[in-house]
């Protein structure tokens, strides 16, 4: 499945499948919706008994000479009141409209959330960070904006209804001059519905590829600065700016070309017919009366200025659309994180592990891990080493669940690893990345994740993985503040954090994926009694870098090309002068060197 590519046109039936699922987000919103669009219809049947009232009074009273003080002040009390009544109908109708678009965006903003944070690894190896960040902020918004439209839409339609009564009531024929514009509207609603699509979805794409860019350079300016490629950065930037640019510039000349200037041509051509034939009848006949010339005005805009504003709503009818469709898309995307076997109950006791002929791909062609085999009884020591690519981090990812398999069997304490529910092996299985991500906040939450433990508790996690004393040598202590990524902490200080988050849990399995790869030799030593203690008493399987540190392992996995090409203890594979053998006498001469 393509997940980073957007459509750029869409039929009907597509465009109508859209909004049925954006729509299906106001089902708890219906009743505010309605009573808006009540408000409403009340703004435009006041609206358009208004100037009947400026008619009658100008017709009756002042065309007549009998326009007394009284009476003017009646009509000017009538008026006011009919004013005031329409500005509280307006807000009525403004405030439930906008507080109802809000929720219902917001309830769009919390499922694509909450899709999103469940989907399996494959899709965020598909998928530029900055493109999932613009489908859940950019374009969720652009649905405000989106119901708009139909605020727009029912708010001409009621105006047009309402004076086109009005019209026909006072001059059916005038009337029928500003109607037979209809069509050269339509017409202009089919030409922009054509070709807005298209434009948009380029925007939007476009759009999408600037964040993809923006968080990437974000994510990567140390190695950016480092390697002084701030120059490269911003020409590719610019680049990806300027395609934004110039779909930007294409949407501005179809709507300056399409929309309003294009009602307002119409709306003065159908007054100056109106203002025409009335002249030309007043010559002949003097028959025309004052008040009918003002009420005309005064509905030629607002006749035209509500279809003004519904075209002009086109735009961001067709934003929405192209935003709503990217929504769907991720909504759309099943492949789900793994989870367990309905039913599934079993628990994880003592931390043996079984794998039988365990195959895997990522793609569902290339296959990863071939025919893996190999046991681990509780309390042991496992470790996997081999190349970049030999399967090491795919075991993981399988044992972890990240993501599904679909041969061979993988057991724990017997159970098919299925069968366990999957908040039990989160509980169970503790894991150690080679990087430690660290979330905004201090240093107790980072540890506890937000989980309900005891301060005493969170000391004694540090403690037992070494990490108390330079917590207590910061100022805050615990309750340091963590700024995103640990910056603020060395590699091995954020290490150690990340050993007092997965040992809190007291996990029955230990998964250490090359933990301490990236710390310095020293800093490595400072910390492995804290490893060992991590290990003590639990099944361990180590990602292994540093050959030296696996030593004491009950077993070792040496892998190529997803396949175990070698088994045993240090010692044997030592003695058996293979694989392994050479990629240790090749550290140790690096390290004597």
């Amino acid at each position: 499945m393509k997940t980073t590519t957007t459509k750029t046109s869409f039929s009907l039936k597509e465009q109508w499948q859209i909004f049925k699922m954006l729509i299906a987000f106001t089902k708890g919103y219906r009743g505010q919706f309605l009573m808006s669009f009540i408000a409403m219809a009340g703004v435009s049947g006041i609206a358009a008994y208004l100037p009947v009232v400026i008619q009658q009074y100008m017709d009756n009273y002042l065309r007549m000479g009998n326009a007394t003080l009284m009476i003017t002040i009646r009509v000017s009390l009538f008026y006011l009141v009919l004013t005031i009544l329409k500005s509280i109908f307006e807000y009525v109708q403004n405030y439930l409209f906008q507080m109802a678009s809000e929720r219902t965006v917001g309830d769009i903003r919390d499922t694509l959330f909450d899709h999103v944070i469940k989907l399996g690894m494959r899709y965020f190896d598909q998928v530029p960070n900055g493109t999932v960040v613009s489908r859940v902020t950019n374009d969720t918004e652009t649905i405000i904006e989106f119901w708009n439209v139909f605020l727009n839409l029912f708010n001409g339609l009621f105006n047009v209804i309402a004076v086109g009564i009005a019209m026909f009531t006072l001059d059916w024929e005038l009337a029928l001059m500003f109607t037979a514009f209809l069509p050269i509207i339509l017409l202009l609603v089919y030409i922009y519905q054509r070709y807005s699509t298209r434009i948009y979805s380029q925007m939007r794409e476009s759009l999408s590829r600037l964040n993809a860019r923006l968080s990437e350079s974000i994510s990567g300016i140390n190695i950016i600065q480092a390697f002084a490629q701030e120059k490269r950065m911003m020409a590719e930037f610019d680049t990806v700016n300027q395609e934004y640019v110039v779909a930007r510039k294409a949407m501005f000349k179809m709507d300056a070309l399409l929309l309003m200037p294009a009602i307002n041509l119409i709306e003065a051509s159908a007054l100056a017919l109106v203002l025409f034939v009335l002249g030309r009848q007043q010559i002949i006949d003097a028959s025309v009366e004052i008040g009918v010339i003002y009420a005309f005005t005064s509905y030629s805009k607002s006749f035209f200025h509500p279809l003004g504003q519904m075209i002009d709503s086109l735009s961001i009818f067709q934003d929405g659309i192209v935003s709503g469709s990217r929504i769907k898309e991720v909504l759309n995307y099943q492949e789900m994180a793994p989870t367990s076997l309905p039913g599934a109950s079993a628990h994880i006791t003592d931390g043996e592990i079984s794998v039988r002929d365990l195959s895997f791909s990522y793609d569902g062609e290339k296959s990863v891990l071939k025919n893996i085999n190999f046991d681990v009884k509780p309390g042991q020591t496992l470790a996997l080493v081999g190349q970049t690519g030999s399967g090491k981090s795919s075991i993981i990812n399988v044992l972890m669940r990240f993501y599904e398999f679909s041969h061979g069997k993988v057991m724990i304490d017997g159970h098919d690893i299925k069968e366990i529910p999957i908040e039990e092996l989160r509980a169970k299985m503790g894991l150690v990345l080679q990087d430690s991500f660290m979330f905004y906040g201090d240093i107790a939450n980072n540890i506890t994740l937000h989980k309900d433990y005891n301060d005493e508790y969170i000391q004694a996690a540090a403690q037992f993985v070494k990490a108390d004393d330079f917590i207590r040598a910061i100022d805050g202590n615990y309750h340091a503040r963590v700024i995103e990524g640990g910056d603020a902490f060395s590699t091995g200080q954020n290490q150690l954090i990340s050993f007092a988050r997965t040992i809190i849990r007291e996990p029955k399995i230990l998964i250490l994926d090359e933990a301490t790869a990236n710390i310095d030799t020293a800093t490595e030593q400072k910390i492995q009694s804290g490893l060992d203690n991590m290990r003590r008493g639990r099944t361990t399987i180590i990602i292994a870098h540093r050959l030296s540190t696996i030593k004491d392992a009950d077993k070792i996995l040496v892998l190529r090309h997803g396949e175990i090409i070698e088994s045993g203890t240090h010692d044997e594979l030592i003695a058996a002068g293979g694989t392994y053998h050479d990629m240790y006498q090749l550290q140790t001469y690096q390290k004597d060197e």
